[in-house]
């Protein structure tokens, strides 16, 4: 699915993307797909990822990668 970050805390690690679908999804730095470098997202940044589910149960943004 395509988003754009709603925010992200590049000092706490995580953030949401709305998804194309309307929904808020979490996202924690760990989901980020980066070959080297710090693992952050920057506000309205376009981005693809997989919906998951965290080991609560909560809906969450998995393997998301920055859109060039």
């Amino acid at each position: 699915m395509k988003g754009i970050v709603k925010w992200f805390d590049a000092r706490k690690g995580f953030g949401f993307i709305t998804g194309e679908d309307g929904n808020d999804y979490f996202v924690h730095f760990s989901s980020i797909l980066q070959e080297e470098g710090f693992k952050k997202l920057r506000q309205d940044e376009q981005v693809e990822f997989e919906v998951g589910q965290d080991e609560a149960g909560r809906t969450v943004a998995r393997n998301v990668s920055v859109l060039q």
